[in-house]
């Protein structure tokens, strides 16, 4: 099957393309075309045919009912009988727009649109592309996500044509989305209403127009003999082809064990992806790390999460790591989201930072321009099992100024530089629980304790690693005292790699 595609302004709509859509809807066939949330895969809702080849194009489940989109308010009454008076309240509010609403069927549903129920999950799309092929189709549109059941649901044509190129008969294009996450659904079958699957409509929305509403709290599994009452309740769904894992905690938490997790994975040269935000993202060094948004408008994160699950289909990664969201507000249906895209696969971020004794180690010399500088970067070339945030810091730093030239020579000499180094005197901000202070000389750990008092975490180089090798200051001395100093450094840096290194499988 050729599957045709046709580009639409939503602000100039041509009548021809939507006549000609309208027309194979009306014939029993197969369009995609956007709204405000997602992609849908339109049919005749009305045609039991019609809702056959939807679940055959999808490969979706034939117990996973369908939402059958109307345009008009007054065209409800055709296709649910019994509908509540707070009806007509939220109507006002939220329709057109993000809301699905279930009621009892009406005999003009066929079975297969609702997928065997007697009920039937109705909205009202404010976009104008979609209400206008809504019209032009008859009314009744019934459209789930157009995509391949399970997969991150299509926030962009391309997306559509991804999944269903072939399968259906037309595409419109009518740009991307602007909400990106399905539909609020709010079943009216009960009192009071239920929110079966959170949305842009937070249950805050509702109260102040009709008062509480329940939320279900239950998942149906996947070996459920129950039907679902409303799409996305019983199976796996937007998922990437990676495995994705949610890391729960509090922010700070959950980037240091993301940060952990992605540099042990990167030890193995097995490269992972990180779901990142605008806050987060400089704070990750390894793995394939993707902006979702900012958490300041988390309508950004929305928009761009099931854009960004499947921009990771592209990438080498076999598994994901995001971080978590307030479950408030929109914030309720990002994490919906999330975990049905992950299988409901979550890790405590406490559970991996626990493990973790030391996150930053600083080396602490006099001016912080030769052998403080020299061993950090000596560190960094270690094969470390856990990620280290590593720097150095001098006692006296007047100002900021580059590494010592004859130290920097050696370094090179190793194939390491210093040339990204500037000095910087060490203060309380550096005195931290989980920062290992080794200083090069014993006199620099006496300064440090009597300014900053009887501190843990603060050795000497050598007591910390069992090793009283001296380690000579070439200061003022010629290049080969430099080369002398450095080689004693490589053998204490070693012992200290090591040492970390069994201090990790310890804490394991």
């Amino acid at each position: 099957m050729e599957t045709k595609i046709r580009k639409i302004d939503k602000n100039q709509i041509d009548k021809n393309i939507i006549e000609e859509a309208g027309m194979l809807l009306r014939e029993g066939k197969l369009v995609a075309f956007p709204t405000e949330t997602v992609y849908g895969l339109g049919a005749d809702a009305l045609q039991e045919e019609a809702a056959r080849k939807t679940y055959e194009a999808k490969g979706r489940p034939s117990d996973n009912p369908l939402i059958v989109h109307i345009a008009d308010y007054e065209d409800l009454k055709k296709i649910a009988v019994n509908i509540p008076p707070e009806t007509d309240m939220l109507a006002a509010h939220f329709w057109p727009g993000p809301l699905t609403m279930i009621f009892q069927k009406s005999e003009e549903v066929p079975y297969g649109t609702t997928g065997g129920l007697d009920t039937v999950a109705v909205r009202m799309p404010v976009d104008p592309i979609a209400r206008a092929l809504i019209r032009a189709a008859g009314g009744f549109v019934s459209a789930p996500s157009a995509n391949t059941s399970g997969r991150p649901s299509p926030t962009t044509a391309r997306h559509v044509e991804e999944d269903l190129s072939g399968k259906i008969d037309m595409i419109l294009d009518g740009g991307p989305v602007d909400i990106g996450l399905e539909s609020t659904i709010l079943d009216m079958t009960v009192s009071p209403p239920m929110i079966l699957r959170p949305g842009a409509v937070t249950a805050e929305m509702f109260k102040k127009v009709i008062g509480p509403v329940d939320i279900d709290q239950t998942l149906l599994s996947e070996n459920s003999a129950q039907p679902p009452k409303a799409p996305g309740m019983k199976y796996r769904h937007y998922a990437p082809k990676a495995k994705l894992v949610i890391v729960e905690g509090d922010l700070r938490e959950e980037i240091l064990a993301i940060r952990q997790l992605a540099y042990e994975a990167d030890r193995k040269e097995h490269p992972v992806g990180i779901i990142a935000t605008n806050e987060t993202l400089p704070f990750y060094n390894h793995g394939i790390v993707k902006n979702i948004g900012t958490r300041e408008n988390e309508k950004t994160i929305a928009r761009n999460l099931y854009g960004v699950l499947r921009e990771f289909d592209e990438e080498d990664v076999d598994t994901i790591y995001s971080e978590s969201f307030a479950v408030q507000g929109i914030g309720t249906a990002i994490m919906n989201r999330l975990e049905k895209a992950a299988g409901h696969v979550r890790i405590p971020a406490s559970d991996i930072v626990k493990l973790q004794k030391y996150r930053k180690i600083t080396f602490v010399s006099g001016t912080d321009s030769a052998r403080g500088p020299m061993s950090a970067e000596l560190l960094r070339h270690c094969d470390l099992k856990q990620e280290y945030v590593i720097n150095s810091r001098g006692m006296v730093v007047l100002f900021p100024e580059p590494a010592n030239q004859k130290a920097e020579a050696v370094m090179k000499s190793a194939q390491m530089t210093l040339a990204e180094h500037s000095s910087l005197q060490i203060d309380s901000e550096d005195i931290q629980e989980d920062t290992l202070i080794l200083t090069i000389d014993a006199s620099e750990k006496e300064r440090i304790l009597a300014e900053y008092g009887n501190m843990e975490n603060i050795y000497t180089l050598n007591e910390f690693v069992g090793d009283d090798t001296e380690i000579p200051d070439p200061y003022g001395k010629p290049l080969t005292a430099y080369g002398e100093c450095l080689e004693v450094l490589e053998k204490l840096v070693k012992k200290l790699a090591d040492k970390l290194n069994s201090l990790t499988e310890e804490e394991k």
